[in-house]
């Protein structure tokens, strides 16, 4: 049976993006699209605080992005933790329902797509046949830095006082939760810095965790993660790790994103995934972006080609992308042009 699982968990990103047609897509930034549908995410929680208050944005945000031609969902877990929650008053029980509710959101959000799909959108053929197009649900978890929401997730320095062990522990049930929760992999995202990507790696190994990972990265010079650590280095951890089915970057500005898929390239044959963010720079302490220089939303989309050409097989958006982005984005990727699909940012 283990022989089994590892076999079919190593081959699912192979053969979705064989399904795809050898690229997908996937979807953008979260929570501004909640802001946009009116959401209050001014919280600790940030975009984990509508699990509770308004699951039916949650849902029309994914349908968003599903109607732009998203191949990947990402869950809105990225900073639901048991320990957030427990902070606002709700029970161990109650966190942990509302974890495996973040996944049962985005499959219905699937299944609402697929029940809406005209005859059009289920011309997508794979092995000569028509088919629904394919569509895989990832559950996301941040880092221990989303929790303490302090900005620390942007410099990945957690102290002394915080070791390896302290990370898996901290981390330890919700990836046990979301494993079993039916999504079909996990996406560990915005690793700020090595340790963490290992404590994620013996977390897998050692809760024998029965659905692939993918491990994102973040950077903000191209070259190393927010704490020093080199990008290089810390995906040689992921790849490491034979429950890792894709490794990337997210978060990042897109001027560095092609460089950083030639390192990763170096260092592993997996699938590489980018989604990075409008290339504006977050400021955590004052919890606001600041508007960058010298890169427009045109530009972002003009990348992708080169970041297919460099060797990445996943694309789409972080903070501050759209809908409207991810559609420009299924266009270049299916050889339309995106001109019809300008990406907007959030101002």
């Amino acid at each position: 049976m283990g022989s089994f699982v590892k076999e079919e968990t190593s081959s699912l990103m192979t053969e979705f993006l064989e399904k795809c047609g050898g690229y997908a897509v996937v979807d953008g930034g979260f929570a501004t699209e909640l802001q946009r549908h009116g959401a209050d995410i001014n919280d600790p929680l940030w975009s984990a605080k509508c699990l509770i208050t308004s699951p039916h944005l949650v849902t029309k945000v994914h349908l968003d992005y599903l109607e732009s031609g998203a191949n990947i969902i990402i869950t809105a877990s990225y900073q639901a933790t048991i320990q957030g929650f427990v902070a606002k008053g709700l029970s161990v029980g109650e966190a942990e329902s509302l974890l495996r509710r973040s996944v049962e959101i985005t499959y219905e959000a699937r299944e609402i797509f697929y029940n809406r799909c005209t005859k059009g959108s289920w011309d997508f053929v794979y092995a000569g046949k028509a088919s629904r197009r394919p569509i895989l649900v990832a559950a996301s978890v941040g880092s221990y830095g989303a929790y303490l929401a302090d900005g620390s997730e942007y410099s990945g320095i957690y102290g002394d006082s915080v070791s390896k062990e302290t990370l898996k522990d901290f981390h330890r049930r919700r990836v046990q939760i979301l494993a079993n929760s039916g999504a079909d992999f996990i996406a560990f995202e915005t690793i700020p810095n090595k340790l963490e990507a290992e404590a994620y790696a013996d977390l897998l190994e050692e809760e024998d965790i029965n659905i692939p990972a993918w491990f994102s990265f973040t950077s903000k010079d191209g070259v190393t993660v927010p704490r020093g650590d080199s990008v290089v280095e810390c995906a040689k951890v992921a790849d490491s790790c034979t429950k890792v089915v894709a490794i990337g970057i997210n978060c990042t500005a897109p001027r560095y994103i092609h460089d950083l898929i030639i390192s990763l390239r170096q260092v592993t044959r997996k699938p590489i995934v980018v989604y990075p963010n409008s290339g504006e720079i977050y400021d955590g302490l004052n919890k606001k972006w600041i508007k960058s220089e010298g890169e427009s939303e045109e530009d972002f989309v003009s990348y992708v080609s080169k970041w297919r050409d460099a060797g990445a097989s996943l694309f789409g958006g972080c903070c501050r992308t759209t809908p409207n982005t991810i559609r420009a984005i299924a266009k270049v990727l299916s050889g339309e042009s995106p001109a019809a699909s300008k990406p907007k940012f959030r101002q």
